[in-house]
């Protein structure tokens, strides 16, 4: 399991059950950091050391199915309540049509805002599509020494969600050849609103959503709103204290009033390698840990999306986990590549928004990135 995940209580809490349920059976939970783990998972996998159940990224699961190591749960889909899991989670953790990861839990961006600046300009209803949510922005702006939101120009994983709306993508798979699209008609129109969107603040065109850190961008009171993650909500209260009573949230506005806006999901999926000693008892852990009540558990005490839309309500009463729920409807993941992380490792797309931020036609910069895509998702050059 990983560090800064499901946390250390909520897992003994598991453990416990499970050991009182399986009389005989003692589980050893060991704790891994983010860094690295990709090269320890993939070892234990190809070696047949590794543990019975493994948390991974759900972008991950792709690269892992390549080794080989992985068990196919496709049959278990079914008992998991797999008709239910957030897209965001189940699609990544599919490879050709098939199971390998069972959605754990998600997170994903929302809009944090300023209560005290909507009411002054008198915006009383939140945006519930784009056009709203440009013409909110653009009254936020006109506002004397605030931004109307704060978007610096390469936040890849906000461009992502304009592009899935647009219909568009960032890589897609034929017959087994992966093909970069950041040249498509679709990716220029999702860019076009990012752009857009951008502009309505001084976000930096040549920067992203850590240089420098934007909630404390946010946190020194010129700022209305921010694209991120709930979390980022504590690291604002801890800059500026003062904001505990103005902070919001809202979904991210999509091109329609009735469908949220499309967003990167991240989050872990469970999966069970080969090796594993016991297969029927790594399934009953990974059930268990994906059922209703720990799901729940997991959900409220976490602050986390439970892994499937039937447990929506049970965060009913946290408006920031409540908004990344509505979101996670339309949740999206990268490219189920095995070479994906060999892109997000160059840049490409954040160096893509910079370039068209800063005057570079966007098909042309497009097509630039895609080829580069392209050849790296191909697998055969070096990365």
């Amino acid at each position: 399991m990983m560090n800064y995940s499901a946390g250390e209580e909520f897992l003994d809490q598991v453990v416990a059950e499970f050991e009182e349920a399986n009389d005989g059976v003692e589980v050893e939970v060991t704790i891994q950091e983010w860094g690295g783990i990709g090269e320890k998972v993939t070892e234990a996998l190809t070696s047949g050391d590794g543990p019975d159940v493994i948390e991974v990224g759900n972008t991950q699961v792709a690269q892992y199915v390549a080794t080989g190591g992985l068990s196919d749960l496709t049959n278990q889909v079914i008992s998991l309540s797999g008709d239910d899991w957030i897209p965001g989670l189940a699609d990544p953790g599919q490879f050709y049509g098939h199971q390998y990861g069972i959605p754990f839990y998600a997170a994903n961006r929302v809009v944090i805002y300023r209560k005290d600046h909507f009411a002054d300009v008198g915006i009383n209803e939140l945006p519930t599509d784009r056009e709203e949510w440009l013409e909110a922005t653009t009254l936020l702006n006109d506002v004397p020494g605030r931004q109307g939101i704060y978007l610096p120009g390469k936040n890849w994983y906000v461009l992502a969600g304009f592009i899935w709306d647009e219909g568009g993508d960032l890589a897609v798979e034929s017959a087994g050849n992966w093909t970069g699209t950041l040249d498509t008609p679709e990716a220029a129109a999702g860019m076009e609103f990012y752009a857009e969107l951008q502009a309505l603040g001084n976000g930096p065109a040549d920067a992203d959503e850590a240089d420098p850190p934007h909630e404390e961008v946010f946190a020194e009171n010129e700022v209305s709103q921010l694209i991120s993650t709930p979390g980022s909500a504590a690291a604002i209260l801890s800059a500026n204290p003062e904001l505990e009573d103005q902070l919001g949230f809202f979904p991210v506005p999509g091109k329609e009033s009735d469908t949220p806006g499309a967003v990167f999901t991240g989050g872990s999926n469970l999966v069970i390698p080969h090796a594993t000693d016991d297969l029927r008892l790594a399934y009953e852990f990974v059930k268990l840990l994906t059922g209703d009540k720990w799901q729940s558990e997991l959900a409220t005490s976490m602050n986390l999306v439970p892994n499937r839309t039937t447990l929506a309500d049970v965060v009913a009463d946290e408006p920031a986990t409540a908004a990344m729920v509505q979101g996670a409807v339309n949740g999206r993941a990268t490219p189920q590549s095995p070479h994906w992380a060999a892109v997000e490792e160059e840049d490409l797309i954040k160096e893509y928004q910079a370039a068209v931020l800063q005057g570079a036609d966007p098909i042309e910069a497009g097509r630039e990135a895609s080829e580069r895509i392209t050849e790296l998702l191909s697998g055969r050059v070096e990365e």
